[in-house]
């Protein structure tokens, strides 16, 4: 343990470990794990949708040419196929185009300018917009609040999921809290999916503003890394029986999937939230792009097919994740300096370190060549209040890469931990 180390062995050991990194720094490496990208490998697995999928037949189930204007809410066989991602009716989904993120920051940007369904009025009318924000969690989530405008509150996450505590306190007491994002299976950075108990809270809220939506992004529902997958209760079934239904809007995507960029991303909520929805999005496009949807429905014909190929995906990521959380076991653990989760699925290796070490290790590592996700980018306006977080992405460089990065990242985080304790 270092921290029982004296000044005099914690010095020897920082000439060991500069020795390391400095043989490190040498190698002129350049390695990126900034974003949870999928490996080439991975994209190869959908590669025959882009070819001959298909085959010169561009109508829909129902007779629509896809090649043409129309169907703003998705082709059948697109509902059909997203549908059981998200756990909903027919008549409770919308297939978008290539991004979820596009869908969560367009609602967004629609209940400020034109309010949601049971609404009184558009979110910009109120003096103060605000949503609550479980940290560490997904930077892109935070960067959709702070270019509107929208006041974000940190909300510390448990074992479980977020401190339902906190926040049943906070919506019930302020009315400018409008909502709160929510990555709820193998959440990102942690890898934590919401115990039964956490949903049923969720569901159960009794939030000041009767326009507050919980904006439940569920992007990794089928990116599993274990045969014993975690499960997560229907949160819109759970608000249903809580007198709720239309609180929640939920949101995934095949982005990681078959293609980011490429793929399908849906929204799912009440039959009557969707009716809203489709109502101001008749305003915004005419249809999303209907070939892709088709190719999409061809290439996986059903949810089967998706979990089917999901399984391919776990064959080639499943032993990066290892060597991260081998290597962290190996290097980082005897030494007591941080702790971090073993998630069953998602994209991230959440780590956390001694206060004030997360900024220090992130520029060694950059130095040194391997690029990571920004420190403090888990927390609203990129401030770690502790400085200690940092999210690791194990999915797009090769293992052989995987291996050496890790290897400067542990070096990184022993030498920055050794110069803080000296500091003390």
């Amino acid at each position: 343990m270092y921290r029982e180390y004296s000044a005099e062995q914690l010095n020897e050991l920082k000439s060991e470990l500069l020795a390391q990194y400095e043989a490190y720094k040498a190698k002129n490496l350049k390695l990126d794990m900034s974003r949870g990208k999928p490996a080439p490998e991975q994209l190869n697995l959908s590669i025959e949708m882009l070819t001959h999928c298909l085959d010169g037949d561009y109508k829909s189930e129902n007779g629509i040419d896809c090649r043409n204007y129309g169907v703003l809410d998705g082709i059948p066989e697109a509902k059909e196929l997203m549908r059981p991602l998200l756990g909903v009716a027919e008549d409770e989904i919308i297939v978008g185009g290539n991004s979820s993120l596009q869908l969560m920051y367009d609602t967004i940007a629609r209940a400020m300018l034109l309010g949601v369904y049971g609404g009184e009025k558009p979110w910009c009318k109120s003096n103060k917009v605000k949503f609550l924000c479980p940290a560490p969690g997904y930077d892109r989530h935070f960067a959709i609040c702070e270019s509107i405008g929208i006041e974000m509150i940190t909300v510390p996450y448990l074992e479980d999921g977020p401190d339902m505590d906190m926040v049943e306190k906070l919506v019930a007491e302020d009315d400018e809290i409008k909502g709160i994002w929510c990555v709820p299976m193998y959440s990102n950075p942690t890898g934590i999916s919401y115990s039964d108990t956490v949903v049923k809270r969720f569901a159960n809220l009794k939030p000041k503003a009767k326009d507050f939506r919980i904006f439940w992004d569920n992007a990794y529902c089928v990116h599993h890394l274990t045969d014993t997958p975690d499960k997560i209760l229907n949160i819109l079934e759970e608000c249903k029986k809580a007198g709720n239904p239309h609180m929640v809007l939920m949101f995934t995507s095949t982005s990681k999937i078959s293609f980011p960029g490429g793929g399908l991303a849906c929204i799912g909520a009440s039959a009557e939230n969707i009716k809203f929805i489709d109502s101001q999005m008749t305003y915004q496009t005419i249809g999303y792009d209907k070939l892709n949807q088709l190719r999409h429905a061809k290439f996986f014909k059903n949810f089967d097919g998706i979990t089917a190929h999901m399984l391919k995906h776990k064959e080639i990521i499943a032993p990066k994740f290892n060597i991260v959380l081998d290597m962290l076991n190996k290097e980082i653990a005897p030494h007591g300096i941080a702790k971090w989760h073993n998630p069953n699925g998602g994209y991230f290796v959440s780590f956390t370190g001694m206060d004030g070490t997360a900024k220090r290790i992130v520029a060694l590592c950059k130095e040194a060549g391997v690029v990571l996700t920004g420190a403090g980018a888990t927390y609203p306006y990129g401030k770690d209040p502790h400085d200690s977080n940092i999210r690791i992405a194990p999915t797009f460089p090769t293992c052989d890469e995987l291996q050496t990065a890790m290897e400067i990242f542990c070096v990184s985080a022993k030498l920055a931990s050794v110069e803080k304790l000296l500091e003390k």
